[in-house]
Parts: C-alpha cells; structure tokens; sequence
C-alpha cells in the first residue's frame, strides 16, 4: 500500500522564512481571476481565483489530477483560459504569446527536466539570458559593441547564478553529464537568468532524498531574498510546509482551499482531497 501525504507540518520542518511584509501591505503581483480552461468536455480548470503578492513564497498543492500544471501552463501562455483572465503587474497576460510572457517577467521551470544536453552548464544558462538582449541579428554577426557589451554580462550572470544554485565550478561541463539533482539546480539558474519577477517551480524536488530537499528549501528562500517572487508546485508536503508563505489548493480543477501552511493542514476538505475521505469525517 503507498503510503499516504502527511499534512501535518513535521516537528523537525524548518519554520517558514516571513514573506517581507503582510499581503494587505504589499502590491499584487499575479492576480487569477475566476479562469476556467475547458478541452472539449473536459473542464480542467473551473473558476479559479488566487492573488499571488509580491515577495512570497505561495505553494499550488492537490492531489495528482487537480489540474496544478494546467494552472502554471495557462499562466505561462501555453493554453489560453476559456474563461477568466491571468494579469500580471496589473496587465492581462492570458492568450500573449509565450516569449512576450517572459520578457514581462514570468519564468517556469518543468517537472521533466528541459535543458540543451549537449551544451555545457554554462550555454544553457546563457539561453536564458538571451531573453533580454536587444542585438539585431546583423550586430551580432558583425559584433557591434551591444552585442559583445551583452556577451559580456550574460557570461557574468551565468557565472553568478551557477553560484547561486551551488554548482559553481561546473560551467564546462555538458548538462547531460550532470548529476540528476545539479541538473534540476541547473534549470533553475538557468530560468532565473531571464531576470524574472516570478519565478513559477514545478515540483523542482522529483528524485530528491531527503538532503537535497533541504538544501532545495534554503535555495528557494536564497531566491526569495534576492527579490525574485516564487509559485511552486510541489507533492512533497514537508517541503511546502517549510518553505511557503501560503498555499492554495485545487482538487478536480477547483478551489478549495487557501491560507497559511497552518490554516491548510488543519482545513478538512484538503484531508478530504489527499485522504478520500468525506468533508465531514476528515
């Protein structure tokens, strides 16, 4: 038999870093605003509304199927609300294109890794830095002085943020070549390098042990404290509730829960959704 998610925060689970100051005090950064995403008959999302603020931490939780990933794909421009808007900065950003998104600030990781094999650590970080350069094709043949001015500084934001994500020193190595968790590291700097505002994780702890995940945990709060707002999708419940400000819960593409990693665990339709139990038994 699996064994079953524990919703209870861990006595030994590290308490959550404070958000910089509470949501009523800091400016909305991600405003979902009651999105349905139907495909044929199938609603995968429906109604769904959350405001994510500036400088948090906010975990996007549910059983397998609640439609977590669809929620991060709608917000990153792969699929289109059916209903509903996704604003960003104040701005409607449901049905732009994915490349505009991220120019505006949002940047994901995926829960199968997507990095360039065959380039070294160093080159996939610099993919990402590409986002933001202004070098026309013809600059950059001729090598005019933005261009290398560009070279320059994605060479030293590549350098920083294999620091950053602790694997320095791996910057000639190919990424296929990485060990599995320096390879989940890599794709992390290598989204950050795009400079976003939102950095969007999608269970970025898959094949982790239990080092790794604490390690993870400190890395995401690294982020946090570097102004970078942070949404993660995450199965790995002593992780979520150690590291996030808030959570919100979806079961079958809705709502139904939303607050403090305390208010979730002690909600019983959450131990409904994870335990199959009835609401009121829970």
């Amino acid at each position: 038999m699996s064994e079953q998610p524990s919703l209870d925060k861990p006595s030994d689970a590290p308490e959550p870093t404070p958000s910089a100051a509470p949501a009523g005090d800091r400016k909305p950064l991600l405003e979902v605003d009651n999105v349905t995403l139907r495909f044929g008959g199938v609603v995968a999302l429906n109604q769904v509304n959350f405001t994510l603020y500036e400088g948090e931490i906010l975990g996007l939780i549910g059983p397998n199927g609640a439609g977590k990933t669809t929620c991060f794909n709608a917000m990153t421009g792969v699929y289109t609300p059916t209903e509903g808007a996704i604003r960003f900065q104040g701005g409607k950003i449901s049905g732009q294109q994915r490349f505009k998104i991220t120019k505006m600030g949002i940047a994901r990781t995926f829960q199968n890794i997507r990095l360039f094999p065959e380039m070294t650590a160093l080159e996939n970080i610099q993919v990402g830095a590409d986002a933001h350069h202004r070098t026309s094709v013809p600059g950059a043949l001729l090598r005019l002085p933005r261009h290398r001015r560009e070279e320059k500084d994605g060479l030293k934001l590549a350098h920083d943020l294999l620091e950053l994500v602790g694997i320095g020193g791996t910057e000639h190595e190919a990424a296929r070549n990485l060990p599995y968790g320096s390879q989940r590291r890599l794709e992390i700097a290598r989204a950050l390098a795009t400079r976003p505002k939102l950095l969007c994780l999608d269970e970025p702890a898959a094949g982790f042990n239990p080092a790794e995940k604490q390690d993870l945990m400190q890395l995401i709060k690294k982020i946090r404290d570097t102004g970078v707002t942070v949404l993660l999708i995450e199965h790995d419940m002593r992780l979520v509730m150690g590291v996030t400000d808030r959570i919100v819960v979806l079961e079958f593409g809705r709502k139904i829960a939303e607050g403090s990693p305390a208010e979730v665990a002690a909600d019983p339709k959450v131990h409904a959704a994870y335990l199959g139990v009835p609401a009121d038994a829970a």
